[in-house]
């Protein structure tokens, strides 16, 4: 490609940018409420961080009590039973198949947060790549300017 020509797709990239609307990339929107005529979603991090801390919260402590209630609804269900009611074989069962709605709970908020934390950090580096190729093509425009004497 020759200088003149390169020069021609700049002037004629500029004109391009001056006379329509067009997405720029190179800059942080200011702080404060998100203003979006689109009605396209907008996830903030610190949004995301408290639904993931209040998953991974719930499966924290959902895990140490309903074992609890299950401990101990299976021993009242053997103590029925040993006093000879029919219902503690019931409550014994629902004990032992409870284990398998808890476990289904804590899978889903441990998927819920841990990929919160992925998708925080897939994002996270993107930001980096997009800055990265951003501040290359600057640094390269730059430099032909430099060259070109303006």
């Amino acid at each position: 490609m020759a200088w003149d020509e390169w020069e021609q797709l700049k002037s004629a990239a500029q004109q391009r940018q001056q006379s329509s609307a067009h997405m720029q990339l190179n800059h942080v929107d200011p702080p404060g409420p998100a203003v979006n005529d689109q009605g396209d979603l907008k996830a903030h991090q610190d949004d995301l961080a408290r639904v993931g801390n209040a998953a991974f919260d719930l499966h924290q402590q959902f895990e140490h009590f309903s074992d609890h209630a299950r401990v101990k609804s299976i021993a009242a269900g053997d103590g029925l039973k040993a006093e000879g009611f029919a219902i503690g074989s019931a409550l014994t069962h629902v004990a032992e198949h409870w284990v398998d709605q808890v476990q289904t709970l804590l899978d889903a908020t441990a998927h819920i947060s841990n990929h919160l934390d992925y998708t925080k950090g897939a994002h996270e580096g993107d930001e980096v790549f997009i800055a990265g190729t951003i501040s290359s093509i600057a640094d390269l425009d730059k430099g032909f300017d430099e060259r070109k004497g303006g």
